[in-house]
């Protein structure tokens, strides 16, 4: 994998092979961050990563000024290669070794972006979770977007709060905003 654009554009992470993950495409992250671009400024937002993996996404947001990042992983390989990693670009990444659901029940911290990676066989039911326990415990900013990414193949449409979707390849994002009150 390597971080697409900002301070560390071009650098590449090799994450240990023993690590369960599946780290989003080159191609799906730049799309993605494309996006967001022209929504925020990175140095201003604040970002939950959950099911973060390599920590794949929080570089990026690092890379391009963010300052404000955690990091929620279950898998001890996971949060060690993050810390060693974001210690050795000096990133500003926090990390939390939790399972996401419980994190998200506790944590009182609110922030722009939260995007979450779950593994592509989740049950839709466990997929749904994740924006039932963000919007149920108020986790976004007014401005904030959750984002979920999952195979093309699992449609998240019928969710609450969802907006809209993008594929790419095999990739597809959910995009999920608070809902606006009229």
């Amino acid at each position: 994998m390597r971080i697409i654009s900002g301070q560390f554009k071009g650098r590449r992470i090799t994450a240990p092979k023993k690590l369960p993950v599946r780290p989003t495409t080159d191609m799906a992250k730049e799309s993605l961050f494309n996006i967001l671009n022209n929504q925020y400024y990175f140095d201003e937002i604040s970002v939950l990563d959950l099911f973060a993996g390599t920590g794949n996404i929080s570089y990026e947001f690092a890379s391009r000024g963010t300052n404000d990042i955690t990091a929620v992983d279950e898998h001890y390989g996971c949060i060690k290669f993050i810390n060693e990693t974001s210690e050795e670009f000096e990133m500003p990444i926090e990390t939390i070794k939790s399972d996401v659901f419980k994190y998200l029940e506790r944590v009182k911290q609110n922030f722009t972006i939260i995007f979450a990676d779950p593994p592509y066989d989740f049950p839709v039911e466990e997929f749904a979770k994740i924006p039932q326990l963000v919007f149920q415990n108020a986790l976004l900013e007014d401005e904030g977007l959750l984002i979920v990414e999952h195979s093309k193949h699992t449609d998240l449409s019928h969710l609450e709060q969802y907006s809209h979707s993008k594929s790419y390849g095999g990739n597809r994002f959910s995009f999920f905003l608070v809902a606006s009150e009229t």
